[in-house]
């Protein structure tokens, strides 16, 4: 079968159609069985987790073939046939992916298998599968970009370009040398890469000029900083592509919260990178369930007294300053809104282990956790007795008492999408070495590139990671205009995911030597293992948060 470029749209925009209009369908049954007096219920969610995960995991996918065919057929983005095939054939995987899964539990989802058939599996849906699936589709994408020398138009500004090939050189010739020593020492991050970034101005990425940020006053900017991160993620996520998580974190809830002083004070610091923000907010015995955080602050004169326990607390030896979550008020009753955010500062550590005491006899200590991958900033269990915050510390000061949930979900909104955006650096990193190696191995006298089962491997690994990162942008733009808040979540939740697959693929390109230390693939497999984990594990974002708010739409 002769493979055919694309010449419009139309047959991937009708089978997309087809399968939101089903997904709608499913999404409004489940609602209705989940719902109790005109609200979805959480424990009848709860009776088939399952189903729910599924519901929120094909929205993604939904959503983000959708936008993969906008970009792909916007010319003005610099798209070509490369981009357009990959569309085409992402759009089939997804649809073929809804249409399985839907038919496997028809009862489950609410819908009977005759409505699934004569819906979704119509001659025109079949035709498009079975044309767009092909495996010359796949050698012809793999070709096409050993030729083009590229995996896809980034579709970005000339400014936002410009930007990310700046940040392109300062990984490859910065951060990736010294990512592998680090990696396999569990050494911290080097100072020349910290000054370098002070001296880029990248801790102010999301902070405003008029506090000495690089966003500017008038209009958020998030495009930038998910090109930096992304950049900075491919040379290594834990010694550059995590680096701005924080101050980002830090700077949105200040944004948010703050008072007029407390801005004035913190944002300068935190964007000059005097001040290297650390986040405080999971426990040993709470992490995405924030309602129950233990750690108090309680009244003292002149401030605050924080007294617990903190966990997976990154950078936080290396951090001065931090932002904690803490449970001001004492009634067990108010839950999330007894929750506030003190800001607190200390020395800085470049250890495995710290212990601070304060002259009024306040103590904080750390010891750094032990894991497979992300190393470089160190995660650390942190412990605070009597530990002193000025009462100014705390954000929005008193009027903002028992706000501080809210505060730090508009942070995390930011560390979600910013996740997503270092899971397209890994994966872009994976991607690159899998096709090096596939040019360079030969196995029964050619190269191992010329199978068109790595041929399909490397054109899978492109068509994700394109369709993850113009999603992530398309989120990007949501969120500066003060949407998009799920939608973050979604894309967090997906590109975490695949994010897993695309490494390992990578990996397995380079066969016994991609176990070996010896290449960076082992590392970016490991590291990739965390994205679902880290800023919100991925059951909770797609049944608390995904799922949840679909079916909110349907509740009423």
């Amino acid at each position: 079968m002769a493979t055919k470029a694309p010449t419009d749209s139309s047959a991937a925009k009708q089978a997309l159609s087809k399968s939101s209009a089903i997904i709608e369908q499913v999404t409004k049954a489940l609602a209705a069985k989940c719902s109790s007096n005109g609200k979805v219920s959480v424990s009848k969610m709860d009776q088939n987790q399952f189903v729910q995960y599924q519901i929120a995991w094909l929205t993604s996918e939904q959503k983000i073939a959708e936008n993969f065919i906008d970009y792909a057929w916007n010319d003005s983005l610099g798209t070509g046939e490369l981009e357009k095939l990959m569309a085409q054939v992402f759009a089939a995987e997804v649809v073929s992916h809804i249409r399985s899964e839907f038919s496997s539990r028809t009862s489950e989802y609410g819908i009977s298998t005759q409505d699934l058939i004569s819906k979704l599996f119509d001659e025109s849906t079949n035709k498009f599968l079975e044309e767009a699936s092909a495996i010359e589709n796949y050698n012809h994408i793999a070709d096409l970009i050993v030729s083009l020398g590229h995996f896809g138009a980034y579709g970005l500004s000339e400014d936002h370009e410009m930007f990310r090939q700046t940040f392109k050189q300062f990984a490859e010739e910065v951060v990736a040398p010294k990512a592998e020593h680090v990696h396999r020492h569990d050494d911290i991050v080097p100072e020349e890469i910290i000054q370098g970034l002070r001296d880029m101005g990248c801790f102010g990425l999301c902070i405003p000029e008029t506090y000495g940020g690089l966003q500017p006053n008038d209009k958020a900017d998030n495009i930038s900083m998910l090109v930096v991160t992304e950049e900075l993620s491919r040379g290594s996520l834990g010694i550059a592509g995590s680096l701005i998580t924080r101050p980002e974190i830090l700077s949105k809830a200040l944004l948010k919260g703050g008072t007029d002083a407390q801005k004035e004070k913190w944002l300068p610091l935190i964007a000059s990178g005097e001040k290297m923000g650390g986040i405080m907010v999971t426990e040993p015995n709470y992490g995405s369930d924030v309602a129950g955080v233990s750690v108090t602050a309680k009244k003292v004169d002149g401030g605050w007294s924080i007294n617990g326990v903190k966990t997976w607390c990154t950078f936080a030896g290396y951090a001065n300053l931090l932002l904690i979550l803490v449970r001001t008020e004492s009634d067990p009753e108010l839950k999330h809104k007894g929750l506030s955010i003190v800001l607190a500062e200390k020395p800085s550590f470049t250890g495995h282990e710290f212990d601070y005491k304060q002259d009024g006899g306040g103590r904080i200590s750390g010891k750094a956790i032990g894991t497979i991958g992300y190393r470089g900033m160190h995660s650390f269990e942190v412990s605070f007795e009597d530990y002193f915050v000025p009462e100014e510390n705390l954000i929005g000061g008193e009027p903002a008492r028992g706000k501080g949930f809210y505060f730090q979900m508009e942070g995390f909104s930011g560390g979600r999408i910013q996740t997503a955006a270092r899971a397209n650096g890994v994966m872009q990193a994976a991607l690159e070495a899998g096709l090096r190696y596939a040019q360079e191995r030969q196995v029964f006298q050619k190269p191992i590139f010329d199978y068109n089962l790595t041929k399909y491997k490397i054109a899978r690994m492109a068509m994700i990671v394109q369709a993850s990162r113009q999603f992530t942008n398309t989120v990007a733009k949501l969120l500066d205009n003060h949407q998009g808040q799920m939608e973050a979540t979604l894309i967090k939740f997906y590109a975490s995911k695949v994010a897993e697959w695309v490494t390992r693929e990578a990996m397995q390109i380079h066969g016994g030597m991609g176990y070996a230390e010896e290449y960076a693939v082992s590392r970016y497999f490991v590291d990739a293992r965390v994205f679902s984990i880290f800023e919100g594990a991925e059951e909770v974002m797609a049944l608390r948060v995904i799922a949840k708010s679909l079916m909110d739409q349907y509740s009423a």
